[in-house]
């Protein structure tokens, strides 16, 4: 049996659905890496790659090839991700990574980016059906982590608002396509998802009144 044979393999059963080593353990750690992106660490991009690469084989074992292309775009986005927050551009006082509401024109672009990707690789999923059985919410959750990811990169408290948006379509897709632990780890992504936009919001408040203190003064 090969290593990929292995992870792939059936770590227990619950309620009747089979949970793969390689769903429990790439989610588990992603679960981690949404919980270091909260605290605003830059530990959580190490983090969403390696979820990324073992997620990989899990979405190939339910041939779910659109789910596939959503992690490789994770790779490369954490990637990114970890360059831009290395390069320090977006200190705090405190040390950690700054955080900020997105202005009109950043909405537009990540709403607009959003809606014409999701258009463009649903109809490509949809003109190839081998891509994916479920091209319309596949397509969905594709194009939404990339732009959720993208906006995490730049520190704008709107990525809370596209992993919530994610996590809609994602919960049933995932367990209907019998993927069990992605839909339960899902389910806390949603609950993380929650308190993190909060804990963003209140430090992005709190940084604009220090702001306009500092331009009083």
């Amino acid at each position: 049996m090969s290593a990929l044979d292995s992870l792939n393999g059936v770590a227990f059963t619950a309620f009747g659905q089979h949970v793969i080593w390689s769903d429990m353990i790439g989610n588990t750690i992603g679960l981690a890496a949404l919980a270091l992106g909260w605290r605003r660490s830059i530990w959580t991009w190490p983090a969403q790659f390696l979820s990324g690469v073992i997620l990989v084989a899990a979405y190939s074992s339910a041939h779910l090839s659109g789910g596939v292309g959503k992690q490789l775009l994770v790779i490369g986005v954490a990637l990114w991700g970890w360059r831009q927050w290395q390069r320090g551009r977006q200190q705090a006082q405190d040390g950690s990574i700054a955080v900020r509401f997105a202005d009109w024109r950043e909405r537009g672009l990540l709403l607009g980016g959003t809606a014409l990707g999701t258009a463009a690789v649903g109809t490509l999923f949809t003109l190839i059906p081998q891509l994916s059985w479920n091209p319309w919410p596949d397509a969905y959750i594709f194009v939404g982590t990339l732009a959720a990811m993208v906006a995490q990169a730049r520190g704008l408290v709107e990525f809370w608002c596209a992993w919530l948006l994610v996590d809609v379509v994602g919960v049933p897709l995932a367990f209907s396509s019998g993927l069990a632990f992605s839909g339960l780890v899902y389910v806390v992504y949603l609950a993380l998802v929650v308190w993190g936009m909060r804990d963003w919001w209140l430090r992005s408040r709190a940084a604009g009144r220090t702001v306009l203190e500092g331009a009083a003064a």
